[in-house]
């Protein structure tokens, strides 16, 4: 589902945000349920699995402070936000994956962007954080504490439903294969992508990356990308278009031009992709890897530090946004001493 973000930057405060979020997933309930009964006619398959763009309820923060956002926006994981959502799923008799901020008991004053699925009968099975964000929290800098709480598999969790394993890779983390791979070698057959991001018909790094991963991990791709951003100050179609479905072999299935729109439908066959992965062939991407030759390459490599937003004690710390870039320039520096750029 190709929609139109809407920003919480111009509500009055929180309540009014948390009022505008709710009115708008009771707005696309209607969209989806008219989107399935048309692709149900069309092709005359049962849909069963609809991908909602990245933070589609919220956009994105900008410049608010990360305490202040995370009361205004995030989601709570007993709040009456995915209670909403679980009950349009419930109504929708869908599988239904989208992607918003988070907060987190665990870890006040901060919130998590978050890549959720959620079930037919209105439960939460899928809980991804984002890894890898140039502005927002990571698991990874209050590294001890999280697994401490959640450990590896909630780090890269992969959901076995009655449609296939299913696996969440938020926005610009397509353009990370590690992330990918990760899941994948944890059984991930289909990556729900929420993301919003610049459509364009020429082929944009995401576009590129999308297919690269399909093919790389013989898994599907379903990227849904918003149709712009409304309430905010940039110009709508600034984040618009591309979504699409990809298949095993990186071939693209469908693809939405602009503006709000299901078109990027296409049928996933996991018993085919199941099959495939179990023949010997140089095309057997996941059978043909051996991730033991790489890890001390990558154990070796200079990048950003893990509990960064930890204090001396172990306390989780919530920054300043200037504290990411601060991070991003100490790792230039490690990388231009060691020689690397």
């Amino acid at each position: 589902m190709q929609l139109l973000a809407r920003s919480v930057e111009r509500c009055a405060d929180a309540a009014a945000a948390r009022a505008q979020i709710l009115s708008h997933i009771g707005e696309i309930e209607g969209q989806i349920r008219g989107a399935k009964i048309f692709i149900e006619q069309f092709q005359g398959r049962p849909v069963k699995l609809a991908v909602l763009p990245e933070y589609l309820f919220t956009s994105y923060p900008g410049r608010i402070a990360i305490p202040d956002f995370a009361e205004r926006a995030a989601f709570a994981a007993d709040g009456p936000e995915y209670a909403a959502l679980g009950a349009m799923a419930q109504r929708l008799g869908l599988f239904v994956a989208g992607n918003a901020y988070e907060s987190d008991a665990h870890f006040p004053g901060f919130y998590f962007q978050t890549s959720f699925v959620i079930d037919p009968a209105g439960a939460v099975v899928l809980r991804y954080r984002r890894l890898l964000s140039m502005f927002a929290p990571s698991p990874h800098d209050v590294w001890d504490r999280y697994l401490d709480h959640y450990g590896l598999e909630g780090v890269f969790p992969v959901a076995d439903t009655e449609i296939g394993r299913l696996a969440a890779i938020a926005s610009e983390e397509i353009l990370y294969p590690e992330i990918a791979r990760a899941l994948a070698f944890r059984g991930a057959e289909v990556f729900v992508h929420s993301s919003s991001e610049i459509g364009s018909p020429l082929g944009t790094a995401k576009d590129v990356a999308k297919r690269a991963r399909a093919w790389e991990n013989m898994a599907y791709v379903v990227s849904a990308n918003t149709a712009g951003i409304t309430d905010c100050s940039l110009p709508l179609a600034s984040a618009d278009g591309n979504s699409q479905v990809v298949g095993p072999n990186g071939k693209v299935l469908a693809q939405s031009m602009s503006g709000e729109t299901f078109t990027a439908f296409a049928e996933i066959d996991i018993a085919h992709l199941r099959e495939t992965r179990r023949v010997p062939a140089m095309t057997n991407s996941l059978a043909r890897q051996r991730p033991a030759l790489f890890a001390a390459a990558y154990g070796a490599a200079a990048g950003q530090d893990g509990n960064a937003m930890l204090d001396a004690n172990g306390a989780p710390q919530v920054p300043e946004r200037e504290h990411f870039l601060r991070a991003q320039a100490a790792v230039i520096e490690k990388l231009s001493k060691a020689g690397v750029i």
